[in-house]
């Protein structure tokens, strides 16, 4: 990946002759103080939006040998139509963050709310497919029926967190390019480590729901996460209209 970034910037560099070998060496320290204040919160909060999930397996781990197949079945399943979301969330990020470079507030406003609708819904296509057909997707990782029976109502739980999965990561993405990286982190560490988890420790163990109580956990973290980051969003589109109106002005 280094190798074809640095092959990128070369090939770049030639066509447009930027001044990136003319540029100064000498470290910039309130500029890397700017960049570590952006970028320490994108990076706790993708720290703990993945350590919770990791956290969950460990704890599926507990549980028995088919609790914990089923679990990492529907794990795979739900990052696998992650992945479509996340790209429109850093895809949203750029042109987010390139309207705003050129004092376009609308632009941005329109940018990132378009990613949010490809988001949502091709996670509610993704959602309509795995409540339609658990039992199918399920067969492509295994033959044993312990394992598909317990893993269908897994797949449900992911069918209904679709939607909201999509749209945290897409909020997340187009918060980011605003320069708001501390809402995500923050949304994320109350949705996931502070509700989420314990909700689903409860369930799982104490109620004894198993790995579907641990699951209702991690959806209810979703849920709250992706709603509250998407009222968010709504609040800094109508910020930034006014913040950009007033510099044109």
């Amino acid at each position: 990946m280094m190798l074809v970034l640095l092959a990128a910037i070369v090939r770049h560099e030639r066509r447009e002759r930027a001044g990136l070998w003319q540029t100064c060496l000498k470290p910039e320290m309130a500029r890397i103080r700017r960049l570590f204040g952006l970028g320490f919160p994108a990076a706790m909060q993708i720290t703990m939006e993945v350590g919770v999930f990791a956290a969950a397996t460990t704890l599926a781990g507990k549980l028995t040998p088919v609790a914990l197949a089923a679990h990492q079945i529907a794990m795979h399943v739900a990052s696998l139509t992650f992945m479509v979301p996340l790209g429109m969330a850093s895809a949203g990020a750029v042109r987010v963050g390139q309207a705003l470079g050129r004092h376009d507030p609308e632009a941005a406003g329109r940018s990132g709310w378009t990613a949010l609708v490809l988001g949502a819904g091709f996670m509610s296509l993704a959602g309509l497919g795995l409540w339609l057909m658990p039992r199918v997707i399920l067969r492509v990782f295994t033959v044993n029926a312990s394992v598909i029976s317990l893993g269908v109502p897994l797949l449900l739980l992911a069918a209904v967190f679709q939607l909201f999965d999509g749209l945290q990561v897409v909020a997340t993405g187009i918060l980011r390019g605003t320069g708001d990286t501390r809402t995500p982190m923050v949304c994320n560490l109350i949705g996931h480590w502070v509700i989420g988890l314990p909700v689903g420790y409860l369930l799982c163990f104490f109620l004894g729901w198993g790995v579907f109580g641990l699951w209702i956990g991690l959806s209810v973290g979703l849920i709250l996460a992706g709603l509250v980051l998407l009222w968010f969003w709504s609040r800094r589109v109508v910020s930034l209209r006014r913040e950009w109106g007033a510099v044109v002005a």
